[in-house]
């Protein structure tokens, strides 16, 4: 009896640990900002500039609990005005995890537009893998988003989505393949 409480015990905590500062969001501690979207770039410039350009921690707003920062006082307010325009997919999670519906986090100067949506990446090679289907990639990270993830804290949802993979799950070596046999070239690394 002794060893089952004890085991229940340890499997307990180790969900606890687990559970453990597990985010719906992708966000970072910075300065006196300790749920910062984006890593600190500006969300609009995205948008305005085609570039990730670092916003400035004196020029910021809140939106939905979280902290978004600004290369300028113009597109401080152009955020406020509209902020669902600028905010990014998945909760600033990578997009090319998405459609596997995992929570994967972003190099925040990664990025792409497509249709007025922001999508980030994990990497250059990231975004190129996903490339190679973007419609369907979207198509699929919108549904596990809404379905599933949304509101999964990450950990336990990597986890779950590493143990039981979606149907049409690819590893990197996949992907590789399959990019390299398009392009007759690696894909750009990262």
């Amino acid at each position: 009896m002794q060893v089952y409480g004890t085991l229940r015990l340890v499997a307990l905590s180790l969900l606890f640990a687990l559970l453990a500062g597990c985010a719906t969001r992708n966000v970072v501690s910075e300065g006196g900002d300790s749920r910062l979207m984006l890593r600190g770039n500006d969300p609009v410039a995205y948008f305005t500039a085609n570039a990730a350009l670092r916003g400035d921690p004196a020029i910021k707003a809140e939106h939905e609990g979280l902290t978004y920062r600004f290369t300028s006082a113009a597109n401080r307010e152009a955020f406020l005005k509209d902020p669902a325009r600028y905010v990014p997919a998945y909760g600033g999670y990578c997009a090319s995890g998405a459609h596997y519906a995992l929570k994967s986090n972003i190099n925040a100067d990664v990025f792409k537009i497509v249709d007025g949506r922001l999508f980030l990446f994990g990497s250059l090679r990231s975004r190129q893998h996903w490339e190679l289907d973007e419609k369907a990639n979207i198509a699929l990270g919108d549904k596990y988003w809404a379905e599933e993830t949304r509101d999964a804290p990450a950990r336990l949802q990597n986890w779950k989505r590493y143990v039981f993979r979606v149907p049409h799950y690819k590893t990197n070596a996949e992907l590789e393949a399959q990019y390299q046999r398009r392009y007759g070239r690696p894909s750009g690394g990262g």
